[in-house]
């Protein structure tokens, strides 16, 4: 029998948004250890720029902080068309089904809270396993410079859809008390 083996073409992020459903790139006898990190990236239906608005970015930002007591988010920026996170799993929550969760629960809000219609995001999703400080940190840049790359901004602290930002307002106001 004869398999058939697709094709792929990666991008500059590292990953290929033409491909359906990205190749898993952790090994499945690591699927069960108690903590396991992962640098994950998804896009949106058709590289559509669904994330722009404030509305959208802040209700993907709202669901990522519901899922606190599942799993810990380290990063994470939320790009026109796409995200990335820095996520440590434990248990038995797979990265699969912790993403599923993610996505689906946007799905579900962006169409019952802001009337969304239509499909929101590409099949699949792109992951790295992080076994290791100097990969965590590199991920980590990563996704902070992702918007400054991207021409948004001049720094990751002016991006108000990332972690970066997120955490230097609460400092902020953390002092101003």
């Amino acid at each position: 029998m004869t398999s058939v083996v697709p094709i792929i073409y990666y991008n500059d992020l590292g990953f290929s948004p033409c491909m359906a459903r990205p190749s898993r790139k952790s090994h499945p006898s690591s699927i069960r250890e108690d903590s396991r990190t992962f640098f994950v990236t998804s896009a949106t239906a058709g590289r559509r720029a669904l994330l722009q608005s404030d509305r959208m970015a802040t209700l993907f930002i709202d669901v990522l902080r519901s899922y606190s007591g599942k799993f810990k988010i380290h990063e994470f920026t939320v790009m026109p068309d796409h995200f990335h996170l820095l996520v440590t799993l434990d248990g038995d929550l797979t990265i699969e089904k912790a993403v599923q969760l993610i996505k689906g629960n946007f799905s579900y809000r962006a169409k019952k809270e802001l009337g969304f219609q239509g499909e929101v995001w590409q099949k699949g999703f792109s992951e790295d396993r992080v076994y290791d400080r100097e990969s965590f940190l590199a991920h980590k840049s990563y996704i902070e410079n992702n918007p400054v790359k991207a021409g948004l901004v001049r720094s990751a602290e002016e991006y108000p859809y990332c972690s970066t930002y997120l955490r230097r307002m609460k400092l902020a106001a953390a002092k101003a008390e």
